[in-house]
């Protein structure tokens, strides 16, 4: 059994593994990954048939398209290996790290991973003890969340708050902080101590006696555990940056009569760049408050899609009314 990270260099073979494990990585192990950010949505310049800076196909991100050659043709062949061009900052190499080298995506604002928050049981939703339905309420901009009820009597953490709710109450002047979307959901997450967490749950499942409470609580142990455990951290569950698979695993492929075939996965990513791109737009240009709910929530929307399209209560289509497969889809197979 193989373990452990290894360099682009090994060619490694499906039988070198007897499993392989999916876990949660943090903001900085994404960058880690990444050779450079995808800020464009674009993948290749249809006039010259490059692809394009910055884009979904970018050289300087992902390593050239023809071996040991960079973009701009300063440098051919295998004595230039290594060398970055000064001019295009494609790196000489061979073009097979392109099925290796990773991108990523700086979000404009937090958005929840809907395999953490959609499905059954929801770990977000135990952790925080909320059902799913008013998880999407906070994620989707419907509701608020109080984070901290302040000096207001009566007030909750984790309560929900209608619009007219919260603005009764900041109108009445009392100190407390409710917000919407991933970022509230993020700030509950980050303040919970997983030790003292499991603590508090061992001593009440010994003294609960009814059983269907008791099980909802084993349920919230398990998930605690395995986070302590695996030293992985609730509030990651909740994306500031989203990898981006390299390119020749979702390829763009030249058909007859100057056609493209391209993967659903790069129309995906594209729906998560233009929206991305608009909503740091419109916080520069400090947009009222309801134009950058109603952007945020589609931004949550692409980013549900990009990874699990099947899911989402209308999956995106492609032509022919067709649901687009996501990266769930691709690790199905």
């Amino acid at each position: 059994m193989r373990k452990g990270f290894f360099l682009p260099e090994e060619r490694l073979k499906p039988t070198d593994f007897d499993w392989i494990r999916i876990s949660l990585a943090s903001p900085e192990t994404i960058k880690r990954w990444s050779h450079g950010e995808v800020k464009k949505p674009e993948t290749i310049n249809y006039r010259t048939q490059k692809p394009e800076r910055d884009g979904l196909f970018c050289e300087k991100i992902f390593g050239p398209v023809k071996d040991y050659e960079c973009n701009c043709g300063k440098y051919k062949g295998p004595k230039y290996k290594g060398v970055i061009c000064e001019r295009c900052g494609v790196e000489v190499t061979h073009s097979r790290v392109r099925r290796e080298r990773m991108g990523h995506i700086e979000l404009a604002v937090p958005v929840a991973h809907i395999w953490f928050y959609k499905i059954v049981p929801s770990k977000i939703g135990l952790l925080l003890d909320m059902t799913i339905n008013k998880l999407q309420r906070i994620l989707y901009y419907e509701s608020y969340v109080v984070i901290d009820p302040g000096d207001v009597p009566g007030l909750k953490k984790g309560e929900l708050l209608t619009e007219k709710d919260y603005e009764d109450l900041k109108r009445s002047g009392k100190r407390f902080v409710a917000k919407m979307g991933a970022e509230a959901i993020y700030e509950l997450l980050k303040e919970i101590d997983l030790h003292e967490l499991a603590s508090t749950l061992k001593t009440k499942i010994k003294i609960e006696t009814n059983q269907q409470i008791k099980a909802q609580m084993l349920k919230k142990l398990m998930i605690v555990e395995a986070f302590r455990q695996s030293g992985n951290r609730p509030e990651w569950m909740i994306l500031k940056v989203i990898p981006v698979i390299p390119p020749d695993l979702r390829p763009l492929v030249h058909l007859e009569g100057g056609r493209f075939a391209t993967s659903d996965l790069n129309d995906l990513y594209r729906r998560v760049i233009t929206r991305n791109n608009r909503l740091k737009n419109l916080i520069e240009i400090n947009a009222p408050d309801i134009i950058l709910r109603n952007e945020k929530r589609m931004l949550q929307e692409a980013v549900d899609a990009l990874f699990d399209n099947s899911r989402m209560a209308r999956p995106i289509k492609g032509r022919g009314g067709r649901p687009l497969k996501s990266l769930s889809d691709s690790l199905k197979g």
